[in-house]
């Protein structure tokens, strides 16, 4: 094992530092008419948006606003009763998530989703192993390259529960990135993580956003969101209200009135 290693580093020298793919050409991931319906209860009405790759947004708004099933939609948690969701032409309404995945679209949810008693290393491996086109050395490869990207090296020996809410979550989009996406579902991923890690986290995902993958946030953390969002909607009521860059929330009286507030500021 140390041998391979070995030969690994010998051969990480030689190629690009990052693991991370820079993609090229624009893809698109759109969403018409989604509705949801519960019993009596109407939780999402005719929900409509696009983002491209390289883009990131953000779905926001106060409790019960539909935005988690929004996003759950997006994600292929659940089915709307009715709307599409398409990779560019590609519609994959139904598709499940693992073949969402293969598409693309990675989801990292707001629970821990590592396992808890496995490695930083193993946690990433985990997710390389099911990447069939991959030898072993590749993987391996790959595993130092994330582990690189996302600054991982001082915790890749601890096992997952001993990590810090912020180590946790580098981690976890490791894990993500290990499959390429072109879009990355991020569920509250400034929960539970201290002011420092928020910012670490913001810093990666506008190194994602240039690489060329697109990000789409939901997160109760709405200033450090708007932060790093080229364009963000509101939703209340089940239906998106307003849309916008943070500057034209910011003016938006509808904005301020529906989740904002009068005294918000940036």
């Amino acid at each position: 094992m140390l041998k391979v290693i070995l030969q690994i580093k010998r051969r990480l020298k030689r190629k690009p530092k990052s693991n991370i793919k820079h993609f090229e050409g624009e893809v698109k991931l759109q969403v018409e008419g989604l509705e949801k319906i519960y019993g009596k209860t109407h939780a999402v009405r005719d929900v409509s948006f696009s983002m491209k790759s390289g883009e990131i947004v953000g779905l926001l708004g106060p409790n019960g606003a539909g935005k988690t099933t929004s996003f759950y939609i997006i994600a292929g948690f659940i089915h709307p009763t009715s709307g599409m969701v398409y990779i560019n032409d590609k519609n994959i309404t139904t598709l499940p998530m693992y073949q969402r995945a293969r598409m693309g679209v990675s989801y990292l949810p707001q629970e821990a989703s590592v396992f808890r008693k496995l490695s930083v290393e193993n946690n990433i491996l985990a997710i390389l192993e099911t990447i069939k086109s991959l030898s072993k050395i590749e993987r391996l490869e790959k595993l130092e390259r994330l582990i690189d990207d996302l600054g991982l090296h001082k915790v890749r020996k601890q096992q997952a529960y001993t990590l810090s809410g912020g180590e946790r979550r580098r981690t976890e989009i490791a894990r993500a990135l290990a499959i390429d996406p072109r879009f990355l579902l991020l569920d509250e991923p400034f929960a539970g993580i201290d002011p420092i890690a928020v910012q670490e986290i913001k810093g990666i995902i506008r190194d994602l956003s240039k690489r060329g993958i697109g990000i789409l946030i939901t997160d109760h953390n709405v200033r450090d969101t708007l932060e790093i969002t080229d364009k963000s909607y509101i939703m209340n009521l089940g239906e998106i209200l307003i849309s916008g860059t943070k500057e034209e929330l910011l003016e938006s009286e509808l904005a301020r009135s529906i989740y904002l507030g009068n005294s918000f500021t940036m």
